[in-house]
């Protein structure tokens, strides 16, 4: 009876939902949050994503993949989209979806590159780009139920124009801790100049190994690989380090 329940759940995130689109704002100069309604959302945990399928007129269909930045809130949850130059689904999102308008989902996708209220380990959260999103929900979800966890952003990204979240992640709030690493062009005034990211970086901001933190690593494929690697070669355990990547070689 308990396997029939599993597959029963399984069943329904599997299943394609209808979204409408409640409305649309803007993140960074290339970038757009969607807040959608879904009826009979079963809920999410922070850093699950969902599929969009976007089906044309003549029956050509297309899918991607895209991380829930919200926590959950019984029908309602956003997804950031960053809009990907010469991309077949993100300039559509991005530019021309509207208020009113529809698209479908099934979700919520992903058991392991989660984070619950019931961790009580130090958590170090390293985002590359879009990557953000995802950890963007982690940390929403720590304050919405008032856990005292202690959290650690380092969040690489190319300009300043393309900060996701600056007003919120500005303000903060209590146990967290955000440090900005600029690869193409830094702000006046940066602390650090512009480059790539550095295990010197994760040094300076990130915990130390024998604190046991998990670290959850989201962001294009080389950038998470070669910050996995450089977190096992400052001594984390592998078993801690959680990761989740996306299409593209950039850092």
């Amino acid at each position: 009876m308990a396997r029939t329940a599993v597959q029963g759940r399984l069943g329904d995130r599997l299943r394609w939902r209808a979204a409408d689109v409640t409305s649309r704002r803007k993140e960074s100069a290339s970038a757009r949050t969607l807040s959608l309604e879904v009826l009979d959302w079963p809920g999410h945990l922070a850093g699950q994503h969902v599929d969009v399928r976007l089906t044309a007129e003549d029956g050509y269909s297309t899918q991607r993949s895209y991380s829930i930045a919200s926590v959950a809130d019984g029908a309602r949850l956003d997804l950031t989209i960053q809009r990907t130059p010469g991309g077949e689904v993100s300039p559509y999102l991005t530019d021309e979806l509207m208020p009113g308008d529809q698209l479908e989902l099934r979700g919520p996708v992903g058991g392991w590159f989660v984070w619950s209220p019931e961790q009580t380990e130090p958590v170090l959260l390293v985002a590359g780009g879009s990557g953000l999103v995802p950890l963007m929900c982690m940390i929403r979800s720590r304050a919405a139920t008032g856990s005292r966890t202690p959290f650690r952003l380092v969040y690489s990204l190319r300009t300043p124009a393309e900060h996701l979240y600056a007003p919120e992640l500005r303000v903060g709030s209590p146990g967290l801790d955000t440090a900005l690493i600029h690869t193409r062009e830094a702000p006046p005034g940066a602390p650090r100049p512009p480059g790539r990211i550095t295990p010197e970086d994760l040094v300076q901001h990130g915990w130390p190994p024998d604190f046991e933190p998990t670290c959850y690593v989201c962001g294009p494929t080389a950038f998470v690989e070669k910050v996995a690697a450089y977190l096992v070669l400052l001594g984390h355990d592998p078993g801690r380090i959680r990761t989740e990547r996306f299409g593209g070689s950039g850092g």
